[in-house]
């Protein structure tokens, strides 16, 4: 069985979209899928399942809407998938502080047009990359005062996204491939 990392966008936030973690990972192990776990409260799963990530994200979507009453944004990696994005990080030599280095997921490649439109809000020192379909960012003054952010965490992208910093991308790649617990 392939290990996925799996990944939530806008659960528990504050009062919106609340999730136990304990009872998601007892959702999922109950609707098949093995070795689930868990990484903080944001909606960070690892778990093994023979689908395809797309599968995985169909998946995880109508069981979460079933069970917990409602709609979320999932995007899955395969752990060979999650392996190849830390592996090809560009902003390695300039992302000194985890966590404001932050790589977005998304269903599909950014249009140009959108990177464009990234390129002329981004700060001054702020920097970003598009392979595929990710986006790594470095936000050296932080991420709450990012223009670059701002457009990032919205619906500007016109397509489904997710954000984790870089100490969470690597946890959940450790997870995926030694099978690390939280």
């Amino acid at each position: 069985m392939e290990r996925h990392a799996v990944l939530l966008r806008g659960i528990n936030l504050a009062r919106h979209n609340r999730i136990a973690m304990p009872e998601l990972r007892a959702a999922l192990e109950a609707d098949g899928f093995r070795d689930v776990k868990t990484y903080v409260q944001s909606g960070n799963i690892v778990l093994a399942s023979r689908a395809s990530p797309e599968r995985v994200a169909e998946k995880v979507n109508a069981l979460i809407k079933k069970r917990f009453g409602f709609d979320v944004i999932v995007l899955v990696r395969s752990g060979a998938e999650l392996k190849e994005v830390v592996r090809r990080n560009p902003l390695s030599k300039i992302a000194v502080d985890p966590k404001r280095h932050l790589v977005t997921f998304t269903s599909s490649p950014l249009p140009r047009a959108v990177v464009d439109r990234m390129t002329a809000v981004a700060g001054p020192r702020e920097q970003f990359e598009v392979i595929g379909r990710e986006v790594y960012s470095w936000h050296p003054a932080g991420v709450g005062r990012s223009p670059l952010w701002e457009r990032l965490a919205g619906k500007a992208l016109g397509i489904d996204a997710t954000s984790r910093n870089w100490t969470t991308v690597t946890t959940l790649l450790a997870m995926a491939h030694e099978g690390t617990a939280r």
